[in-house]
């Protein structure tokens, strides 16, 4: 199976390996410090749902026991797959992250 993903724009771009330590359905999003610095427009934490940029799913990403705070997730924003657009996640289509999801076990590298 292939997906479309979008991946990190410039200075954003994942680098190493993980394992998956956590799935979510319709996720809540809280962005990272260092993202508020950026963008101090943005909300301090959105529920799960349509209008929510981390999509359908979510795959938290953890190397050494801890939390990335990298995501292979669903996006509200489809025009960014095949793109280097993101923070540093990988965006998919709802429709592929939810397949992905369902392939995937937490733990699997």
């Amino acid at each position: 199976v292939a997906y479309g993903i979008g991946v990190g724009r410039e200075g954003f771009l994942w680098k190493g390996s993980a394992h998956v330590g956590r799935k979510a359905q319709w996720p809540g999003w809280t962005p990272p410090r260092e993202m508020l610095k950026r963008r101090p427009d943005l909300p301090r934490h959105m529920d799960g749902g349509i209008e929510n940029p981390l999509g359908a799913r979510a795959l938290y990403l953890f190397a050494d026991g801890k939390d990335t705070l990298y995501r292979i997730h669903g996006t509200n924003d489809p025009n960014s797959i095949g793109r280097a657009a993101s923070s540093g996640c990988f965006r998919m289509l709802n429709g592929h992250a939810l397949d992905l999801a369902g392939r995937i076990d937490v733990g699997r590298r």
